[in-house]
This record gives structure tokens, sequence and C-alpha cells, in this order.
């Protein structure tokens, strides 16, 4: 079996615990208004690797990890391609790499075989990097083009498992930037047991020269990121320092 993957990173200091190994998955199902990295939306234009090709890339960079290093899949959006992800992290498994995945959860179902598949999956995944990206529906569709219900359920769902997870936010004046929409989102927060970080990341329009290149629209491009007043406000809201149980 091979994968469709992006590009490959073998220092990774911000994308779970140590330092990691960052496989980037080509394929994506949402459109992200802000997204910074247009050109992995397209699964085919992906490199293809084997499981045991990459596998083999990520252990030669082992000796950097440290106690809590290891592998973080990312993309794009590495649950698009399960079936290779899961034999992609089996296999890391029986040689004791620690396994991240860096995911929106915009494929997320509870039916059928890519649920078993899935439930599989977590068996071999020792942490989740979860995106909110909008905690209103209406505009989660407006912001990403899809619904974030399955998104909601899949955070249930990591909740019941006690899957560990850190939750990430992007801070967009005019869109994800409103108390409203962040007491909301910190009260969903409060409802999981399974939630070790909380960041908040500001926004940037540093993928604006990508979406030029690949003759799309950016239609961010006169949004401003935010202030550090703002961030900060998002912070004490979100209760960031609240979730300790990524320094332990």
């Amino acid at each position: 079996m091979q994968g469709y993957i992006h590009q490959l990173e073998s220092f990774g200091s911000v994308d779970g615990p140590g330092v990691r190994f960052i496989i980037f998955f080509s394929g994506c199902p949402l459109r992200c208004k802000y997204c910074h990295n247009p050109d992995t939306w397209d699964m085919a234009k992906g490199k293809l690797y084997t499981a045991d090709e990459l596998l083999n890339e990520a252990l030669s960079c082992k000796a950097y990890w440290g106690a809590k290093g290891g592998i973080t899949v990312s993309g794009g959006e590495p649950l698009m391609q399960l079936d290779f992800l899961l034999e992609l992290f089996t296999k890391a498994k029986e040689k004791g790499v620690n396994t991240c995945i860096d995911t929106a959860g915009g494929p997320f179902t509870k039916e059928g075989d890519w649920f078993e598949k899935f439930k599989k999956l977590m068996e071999v995944t020792d942490i989740l990097l979860m995106d909110i990206k909008h905690i209103d529906e209406e505009e989660h569709i407006k912001l990403t083009g899809r619904t974030g219900k399955n998104i909601i359920e899949m955070f249930r769902y990591l909740d019941e498992i006690k899957k560990p997870i850190w939750i990430r936010h992007v801070l967009v004046p005019g869109i994800t930037d409103n108390d409203e929409y962040l007491l909301r989102t910190r009260d969903f927060i409060r409802t999981l047991s399974n939630v070790q970080r909380v960041e908040i990341l500001p926004y940037h329009g540093l993928g604006a020269m990508k979406y030029k290149n690949l003759g799309i629209d950016y239609v961010l491009k006169d949004t401003e990121s935010p202030s550090a007043e703002r961030v900060a406000n998002a912070k004490k809201i979100l209760e960031c320092e609240k979730y300790d149980g990524w320094k332990k």
C-alpha cells in the first residue's frame, strides 16, 4: 500500500510532545478560508510512499526525539487516507514509536467500515491535535465549506475512549475573534475530560502567495492578524493555562 505525501519535516517542536518527525499527508475535504497550505488540498499531487519507506525515514531521526518525541502525521488531512495511516501507525507502534495525529476531523463518521478502521487506528495512536475551526455550525460552514457536526461527534468519541487531545483554535478577526463564540467554545471544551492542552493560534496571511501561485482567490487578503490584547483575551476566555497535562 502507498500513501500520497506532501512533504516531510525531520525536526518539529510544536506538533505534539517532544521533538517530532512530521509527515504531511496530501488531500483535505475542508476549504478553510485561512488555510496556509492550499497546495495540500489535491491528494493526487502528493508523492507516493510506502509505510516502510516513511518509517525508515522517521527512525533515522530517532536520536533527536528524546523521551516524548515520535511521529506526527499532519496535512492536508491524514484521516483522508485512513487505510494507509492505519498501516503506518501499526508498524510504528511495533517499533515502539510515539504516534500523534494532527487533524481537523473532517472525514470522521461513526458509521460502517470507516469507523471500524478508525477504532483500530485509535489503538495505535497516542495523542491527537484537534482543531476547533468554529463552534457555530452556520459559521463553520461559511469558514470551511463543510458541516462541523461530525467533528463535534469525533470530539465526543475521543472523550468517551479517554484518548488524550490537544486543542488548537485559530483566532481570526471578524470570524473567530468574537467573545460570544469564544465563550461557547470554552463551554464545549469544559465538557471534555481528555484535554491536555488548549492553544490559540493567531491568524496570519503568510500563505497568501501560495494562493496567487495556484490561481486561487485568497478571500482574507485584507484581514490583519489579531492584536496581542485580543490574543490574550482569547487565551483567558478559553482558560488555556488551566490545561497543563501536556507538561507532565
